[in-house]
């Protein structure tokens, strides 16, 4: 695998960071994921303009000027042979604080470190598509947006680690956090919907929660179909009693939810407001991807 490591590609050998850096020491950093279809990344400035944002919300500068990211994704891909016709990419940007002496003081760090990977993307098992997936309400809670904002993709990511080892150990596919006031936030790796007598449903960003980008496609597309939406405060006992569920992130696009708990939704099956939606999401993904670059 070629690895972009600061200013240049290479080989996954030589792609080492030093003990001393602060993503290694205190999770002291910002990431982001992105996806292909084919060789065109899927909201590609949203995705960077989100890792621009995580950044300076901690007050780190990322050393590459936004202009030039689109070259180094796809040089990434290039390199690796995804982003293909027959080889869609999952491409993860990781950026720390850098080295620096063992202490908090971010002035330790003079240079941050920039890591890119390009792999396969290893979409969910088209099954789950046709018969939803269990998850959980996990007993761990999300952290407190005053102690830890949720729009920044921190690398600490020990919060969410937690509740999916509470998934894997149920032997279902995701966990869903509550926040400080009980109320239902997000999975540990992607946002939640419920339906509600037709009305679709999903939890407000003031409740705890990282604003999805998938998500807010979502909100857009049943806007435009239109299916009526509601971001609130919403409790387990709602989830509970929905007709459907489904969860979103950006590699698996839209999966339904099937059980919830010990809870089946929607007998068991994708329910018609998920299936209406993730056709629409098929239709409309011409219009979420990047423009096809010349040769």
């Amino acid at each position: 695998m070629w690895i972009y490591l600061n200013d240049k590609f290479v080989q996954e050998r030589d792609a080492v960071i030093s003990v001393f850096d602060h993503g290694f020491l205190y999770g002291d950093g910002v990431y982001e994921t992105i996806r292909s279809y084919g060789p065109r990344l899927f909201m590609r400035d949203q995705h960077l303009s989100r890792l621009f944002r995580s950044a300076e919300a901690i007050g780190l500068t990322i050393p590459i000027p936004l202009k030039e990211w689109a070259d180094i994704l796809h040089e990434a891909m290039a390199r690796n042979a995804v982003g293909t016709d027959q080889q869609d990419a999952y491409l993860r940007i990781t950026v720390s604080r850098g080295a620096g002496d063992i202490g908090l003081n971010p002035a330790l760090c003079p240079s941050p470190t920039v890591v890119v990977m390009a792999k396969p993307l290893a979409p969910p098992a088209s099954v789950l598509y046709e018969s939803g997936v269990t998850i959980i309400v996990a007993s761990t809670r999300r952290n407190l947006p005053s102690a830890l904002p949720p729009q920044v993709k921190a690398l600490n990511f020990l919060n969410n680690i937690l509740a999916k080892r509470e998934a894997i150990a149920a032997d279902a596919f995701e966990s869903v956090l509550l926040n400080w006031e009980h109320h239902l936030t997000e999975c540990t790796i992607s946002n939640l919907f419920f339906v509600t007598d037709g009305r679709l449903r999903t939890p407000a960003l003031e409740c705890g929660l990282l604003d999805g980008i998938t998500r807010g496609i979502v909100i857009r597309l049943a806007d435009e179909l239109p299916i009526r939406i509601e971001e609130g405060r919403f409790t387990v006992d709602q989830l509970y009693q929905a007709d459907e569920c489904f969860l979103t992130n950006t590699s698996m696009e839209i999966m339904p939810v099937s059980m919830v708990d010990t809870k089946t939704i929607a007998r068991g099956k994708p329910g018609p407001v998920t299936l209406k939606l993730r056709s629409r999401f098929l239709e409309a993904r011409e219009r979420f991807l990047e423009p096809t670059r010349s040769s």
